[in-house]
Order: structure tokens, then C-alpha cells, then sequence
């Protein structure tokens, strides 16, 4: 016997040669495979050190051979030892039948217990625990200490879709999913205080989120709840004790604009909710945008809430059943009582409504104080709103504060509300508080094309246009004279007054006339004198010191005699006259400067009552008169002395 090349040689007695040689571990598994010693064949691969590659091969054909002996609990054994090795679905698929879920179900715990499991494979566990009705299996995996060795979501789907909503509530707890939670506690179970006390455990940012996804909801059925965690939310006051800090920084507060989504359906409960917010917050940085909105809530035609609604008429069905009298305790015959409905309801909505105006103007006041140029409101937005839902006060309101004088009276016009639109006139009017005495030539226009009989109201304007001399009567009797219904009656008295007035003007002009022409007469006449006639001087005395006039003296022609001396530097005019000719001098250059100033003079103008008194002004200070050359015609005076004697 010999040992060579890793054989052994045998030489036999009868001259034979016998090889003996080991063979490769392919064919010695493939003898053993053959002859189904598959135990063998592990215990062979193992003590050769083989890799876990071929190991698991191995066992693979072994848990073959033992499934198809119908030994699926031994199969089920070798397949768990390949794990790692032998993709999950070759063993998955073989175990689909219902027969043998268990096994199905021992081997998917141990793909999750490695770690080594998809979001597939936890479905299909969760379902195999919830087809078993195996609760403890199912808690074992669900509320098992550590981390969650699992997709969390496939997670709460599956046990949700199951009915095992505790479970589902548990891992989105724990895993931090506060959308999942919150939709089984609302969707699921409708527990929805819990809800809130779960909301109002989370931080403020997180709260606001979940608030806004599931609003609706919560705000349809514990409205009053929902509104105070929003009042929590964005005012910082009893927010949550893991983040009171953050709560308390203003800039970090959730905006109640950011929540009126939820409140879609229910328009009365986020007008209370603003309200409430208004109320305690007053330097909110949206605080237009909540005015505009709250200001939009109470303008609306209809903002009954749906429960509301049906509340009543269910109260009403109930009582009218059985029984012959209603809640009203009158007797309910056929349609009558869908009559009666149709009336409280008209009667609810008429006193809400009005209750909500009031309000409104109120926002409208309060939000535009005496001392800020601008509200907090959009004014463009209040004044369509007010427009739109035909809010008169709030129309007349914004329209004062804007100072368009004439929208006011305009509304009184349009609602023929005559002793309004008088008295309005007597507030907008008055030119001694900043008002325009000008509304009250559009209220006598208005009265002239009127068309009926007014006559009280025309006569009380009439006071107010004489008191202010607004028009002249020529303009009033041609505005009143196209309303066929008012009689000379009306304006009697009034062009009795203006013309005995204007008799007044005329003699008191008349005598100036008189008087200037007397005056100009008397220049004249002096003049004349100066140029023809010699002057004479025959004072004595120095009209300065009082004392002998001595020479050297200073005559002027204005008849003042001085001493030299007393005159001083200043000999060419009287210093008695001078001041007077001084103030002269200066009103006839400010006649010549206005005279080339014709903005001013078309100002003056357009700006007055009567345009005819001003040309007649300048025309009667001679500005508008013109000499050949162009310039103003303008008569010149000599103050210089006479002579120096």
C-alpha cells in the first residue's frame, strides 16, 4: 500500500493495481442528496468549514425534501436556519395556504427578530396575528420593550384595517406619528375628547398641524373645546408644559388666520372664536386680515350654524307629534306648522342678523379710532362688504371717515330720507367745524329734481344757503323752479330777505360812490392847484421842536415846515406824512405784483362764491386797466420838498 498524489495505491497478491482516491464535496453531497442522508450531508458541510452560503444550500434541500414529506414543522426548522442566505419569498410562498399560517407565522418572526424584514413581510405577519385572533402574539410584537423592528405605518394600516385599533393607536404613539393617532381616535372611534387631551398635550407647532388637518372634524362636533385649544394656540395662555417658554414668544404663536379653513362649514363658531381672540389679543400682527374677516362674518345674509338650524325645526317636528299644540302652544293643523317654522325661522335669522350689524359697526368704529389715519381693516374691503349686503350705517360711517362728504348724503338720497340727509348736512356742513358748505347746494339740487312736495325741507335749506350765502338767488330760483310741485311760497320770504338785502348793498354802495368821487373831486382840485397856483407857506414854528421857524427851514408841499437842523440827513420828505406815504407805496406794489400773479387771480375765481365780485375787485383797483406801452395804469404822487430856502 502506498500514499502518493493524495491517493492511496493498493497492490494486490494476483498483480492488480487498485486507486483509491477521495472525491470533491459537490459529489459526495450529491451521493448523500441521492440517498436522501441529509442529515449527513449537514453534519459533512459543517465540520468541512463550508461557507454560509453552502450551508444554507444544504439546508434548503433538506426542508425541500421534508416539505415534500408533508413535515412542514421540521421543514419550517431548516427554512429558519437559512435566513439570511434563502430569499424569503421561496419559503413565503410555499406557506401561503391557511393550513399552515402557524408555520408561516413562526418564520416571519424570525425575519423580524434579524432584522432582516420588509414592509411585505410585516403586513403579512400583522394579518397572520390578526387571523389567528392571536392577541398575545400580537401585543408581544406590538408593545415589545425596545425599538420597533418594523415599518411603523404598515404597521398601523394593517392593525386598523383589522380592528385592532388599540394596537394601532400604541405604535403611533410611540412611534410619534400623531396624524395616525388622531385619525383612528376621530375616524375609528370618534373619541373625540380625547382627541382634544391629546392635542393639547402636543407642542405648539405640532398642535397647530394635527389642528389644522383634522379641524373639521373636532369643530362639527365639540366646538366649544376645539375653541378653546385655538384660544391656547395663538395666545400663549395655558399652552402645554413642555414648551410654556416657546409659548410665551409672540412671534412664535400660531396666527387664527392660519385656522379659518376648519371652520368652513361653520361660519357662526369662527366668528366666536375671533371674537374671543379680538378680545384678548389687541396688537395682533394680523390684525387686519382677522378685521376683515370678522367684518365679513357679520355682514353675511346667513350665518346660522347647520346644528342650529336643525335643532329648531327638530324641536318643533317633536313637539308637533302626538300632540295637537306646538312648542308655541297654538294648534297645529296640516301645513300650518311648516308655516310657523318658515316664521321663527325668519324671525331667528331677522334678530341675529341685526344683532351681527351692530357689531359690525362697532368693529368699524373701534378699529378706526379719532387718532389713526388708517384702521385696521382693509377700508377698500369694508366699503364693498357694506355695499354688498346693503349696510347702510357702516357705508355712512366709512364714507364720513374718509371724507367723501357727498357718498354720504348720496345714501339719504337714495333712501329718501329727507330729515336725515337735512341733518347730516347740518353736521357736514357747517364750514366752522371743517365741513363743506357746498352739500347744501347739492341737497337744494336734489329737492329741485325731486319731483313731488317738499316744501318744508326746501324752506329748512333755504335757511342754511342764506345763512352761508352758498348760491346766489338767481341760481336757487333756476334749481327750484324745475319742481313743478313747490310754489312761490316756498322761497317768499327767503327772496324777500335777499333782495331787501341786496337794497342794502346797493345804497351803502351808492354812498361810497358818493363819497369817492367827493374825494376824487378834492385831489383833483388840489392837484390842479399845485400845477397852476403858487403855494404859500406862512407856519411860524418848526413842526418838529414847536420853536420860531428860523432859516435855514424845509418847506414841503404837504404844508409841514422844520428846521434844518431837526430834519437831520433825511430832507426829502416829511417825516410826519412819511409813514402814511410809505404804506402807499407798498399797497401799489403788491397791486402791481398781483397784477402779474394770474394763477392767483383764476384761483380766486374758480375758489369763489360769485367770480363776477372778484373781476369787479381787480378792475376796480385799476390792475386790469392798461396804458399804450403795456404796463399797469397806475397814478403817480410827489411827497418831495418843495424848496430848501
Amino acid at each position: 500500500m502506498l500514499c502518493e498524489w493524495g491517493n492511496i495505491i493498493l497492490l494486490t497478491r494476483d498483480h492488480k493495481v487498485l486507486c483509491i482516491g477521495e472525491k470533491d464535496m459537490e459529489s459526495k453531497l450529491d451521493m448523500l442528496f441521492k440517498k436522501n442522508l441529509y442529515t449527513v450531508a449537514i453534519n459533512l458541510v459543517q465540520s468541512q468549514q463550508a461557507d454560509a452560503a453552502a450551508t444554507a444550500e444544504v439546508l434548503r434541500k433538506y426542508a425541500d425534501h421534508l416539505y415534500s414529506k408533508q413535515d412542514y414543522d421540521e421543514a419550517m426548522a431548516q427554512y429558519i436556519r437559512t435566513i439570511g442566505q434563502l430569499e424569503p419569498s421561496y419559503v413565503i410562498q410555499k406557506f401561503l395556504d391557511a393550513q399552515r399560517i402557524y408555520n408561516l407565522t413562526s418564520y416571519l418572526e424570525k425575519l423580524h427578530e434579524k432584522g432582516l424584514a420588509s414592509k411585505d413581510h410585516t403586513t403579512l405577519l400583522l394579518n397572520c396575528y390578526t387571523k389567528l385572533k392571536d392577541v398575545a402574539k400580537l401585543d408581544e410584537f406590538i408593545k415589545g420593550e425596545g425599538e420597533h423592528r418594523f415599518d411603523v405605518e404598515t404597521a398601523v394600516k394593517v392593525c386598523r384595517g383589522a380592528g385592532y385599533h388599540e394596537h394601532a393607536m400604541y405604535v403611533a404613539k410611540k412611534a410619534g406619528k400623531h396624524e395616525w393617532y388622531l385619525k383612528i381616535l376621530l375616524e375609528d372611534l370618534g373619541s373625540y375628547d380625547e382627541a382634544l387631551e391629546y392635542i393639547s398635550s402636543l407642542e405648539t407647532i405640532q398642535a397647530a398641524i394635527t389642528v389644522k388637518e383634522y379641524g373639521k372634524i373636532l369643530v362639527e362636533h365639540k366646538s366649544d373645546q376645539t375653541i378653546a385649544i385655538l384660544m391656547k394656540l395663538c395666545t400663549g395662555d395655558g399652552g402645554s408644559a413642555t414648551n410654556v417658554s416657546d409659548n410665551l414668544i409672540p412671534g412664535k404663536l400660531p396666527s387664527p388666520i392660519d385656522f379659518i379653513n376648519i371652520f368652513l362649514d361653520h361660519p357662526l363658531y369662527l366668528m366666536i372664536f375671533l371674537e374671543k381672540y379680538t378680545s384678548k389679543v389687541k396688537d395682533s400682527p394680523s390684525h387686519v386680515e382677522i378685521h376683515n374677516t370678522l367684518l365679513e362674518l357679520y355682514l353675511s345674509d346667513d350665518l346660522c350654524a347647520p346644528s342650529f338650524s336643525r335643532s329648531i325645526v327638530q324641536s318643533m317636528d317633536t313637539s308637533g307629534v302626538g300632540s295637537s299644540r306646538n312648542i308655541f302652544g297654538l294648534p297645529s293643523r296640516g301645513n300650518r306648522g311648516k308655516d310657523m317654522i318658515g316664521k321663527v325661522h325668519e324671525h331667528v335669522d331677522t334678530d341675529e342678523r341685526a344683532e351681527r350689524l351692530k357689531k359690525g359697526l362697532a368693529l368699524l368704529k373701534s378699529a378706526w379710532p379719532s387718532h389713526e389715519d388708517h384702521p385696521r381693516y382693509d377700508v377698500d374691503l369694508a366699503v364693498v362688504l357694506s355695499e354688498m349686503h346693503q349696510f347702510k350705517e357702516g357705508r355712512l360711517f366709512l364714507y364720513e371717515k374718509m371724507k367723501l362728504y357727498k357718498e354720504v348724503i348720496s345714501c339719504y338720497m337714495q333712501d329718501s330720507d329727507y330729515e336725515g340727509l337735512i341733518a347730516c348736512c347740518k353736521r357736514l356742513g357747517d364750514s366752522s367745524r371743517g365741513g363743506d358748505p357746498s352739500l347744501w347746494a347739492d341737497v337744494l339740487k336734489y329737492f329741485g329734481d325731486l319731483g313731488e312736495d317738499c316744501s318744508k325741507e326746501v324752506k329748512e335749506v333755504l335757511v342754511y344757503i342764506e345763512r352761508d350765502d352758498i348760491l346766489p338767488p338767481i341760481i336757487v330760483l333756476q334749481i327750484l323752479a324745475k319742481n313743478p310741485y313747490l310754489t312761490l311760497s316756498v322761497v317768499k320770504d327767503y327772496v324777500a330777505r335777499k333782495l331787501e338785502q341786496e337794497s342794502k348793498h346797493i345804497e351803502e354802495d351808492r354812498k361810497a360812490i358818493e363819497k369817492y368821487q367827493e374825494e376824487t373831486a378834492a385831489m383833483r382840485r388840489e392837484v390842479q392847484e399845485l400845477r397852476t397856483n403858487a403855494r404859500i407857506f406862512q407856519l411860524s414854528k418848526c413842526t418838529a421842536c414847536t420853536f420860531t421857524l428860523d432859516l435855514p427851514a424845509v418847506h414841503f408841499m404837504c404844508m409841514h415846515s422844520f428846521h434844518q437842523r431837526c430834519l437831520g440827513d433825511n430832507e426829502k420828505e416829511c417825516p410826519v406824512c412819511a409813514p402814511q406815504n410809505r404804506t402807499l407805496l407798498e399797497m401799489k406794489r403788491n397791486l402791481e405784483q398781483n397784477a402779474k400773479d394770474h394763477d392767483r387771480f383764476f384761483q380766486l375765481v374758480r375758489n369763489s362764491n360769485d367770480g363776477f365780485s372778484v373781476i369787479a375787485n381787480y378792475f376796480g383797483r385799476g390792475i386790469l386797466n392798461k396804458t399804450k406801452n403795456g404796463t399797469p395804469n397806475m397814478s403817480r404822487s410827489s411827497t418831495g420838498p418843495s424848496n430848501v430856502f
